[in-house]
């Protein structure tokens, strides 16, 4: 199985604990499709000293890691990227899929301007890209502001109606309470005048039973009167 990663390629991790890490490849296992990274999968062995001259003790050094784990850095555009294959003078070259740069050192500089070329027109699209995106999203959030405005609009319509139709309905309120009361003292009145009425009656009564009363009394002294008035003529007879 070919290898697609040689030593001396700068690479990132994408997987294990090592995650995110980016180191130089110091040597490739293509038996067990492995790679050494300087500085990722630290391990610590124990040494003993076989002769006078050596130095035991704990050691640290970097283990090998699973080749899928690992992507290329290239060293023109600077991105980790999957390898892909050219053909530069008639031999095949690893290049980058991003930038088509080649990641083989022999041949970057004939593929640098033409990757350099490719990246600006990618940034151009990029930006371009970002730039309609952004206007994209101007005219929604004007259209957003515009709903809400009359959403607004419609609600402060309704508040005012809603304020006059509560303002008639206190008004005929008023109205109604002002005419109960009316109504209500002029019932009032009427009944006063009735027991007024009522009350006048009979002193109307007494007035007019106390004026006959003493009619009938001047009349009997009348007779009385006359009675004495015919006595005495006719003793003077």
């Amino acid at each position: 199985m070919k290898m697609t990663i040689k030593t001396g390629d700068n690479v990132l991790v994408i997987a294990g604990k090592d995650k995110g890490k980016t180191g130089k490849v110091s040597a490739v296992i293509v038996d067990s499709n492995k790679v050494v990274v300087d500085g990722v999968n630290i391990i610590t062995k124990h040494k003993k000293p076989r002769t006078q001259q050596d130095k035991g003790g704990i050691i640290k050094k970097s283990a090998p890691i699973e080749a899928s784990n690992v992507l290329v850095i290239c060293p023109v555009c600077g991105k980790a990227t999957r390898v892909a294959h050219a053909e530069i003078d008639g031999k095949k070259v690893r290049s980058c899929k991003k930038c088509g740069a080649s990641l083989d050192k022999e041949y970057v500089k004939q593929t640098k301007k033409e990757a350099k070329k490719a990246i600006k027109a990618s940034e151009l699209k990029g930006a371009s890209l970002k730039a309609t995106k952004k206007a994209e999203k101007v005219e929604e959030v004007k259209e957003v502001i515009e709903e809400a405005s009359e959403k607004s609009a419609s609600k402060a319509k309704t508040s005012a109606k809603s304020t006059t139709a509560k303002k008639a309905t206190s008004k005929t309120t008023s109205s109604k309470e002002e005419t109960k009361s009316a109504s209500k003292s002029t019932s009032k009145a009427k009944t006063s005048a009735s027991k007024e009425a009522k009350e006048e009656k009979p002193v109307k009564k007494t007035a007019a039973k106390t004026s006959k009363a003493k009619s009938a009394e001047g009349e009997s002294e009348t007779k009385k009167t006359t009675k004495k008035s015919t006595a005495s003529k006719k003793e003077t007879k």
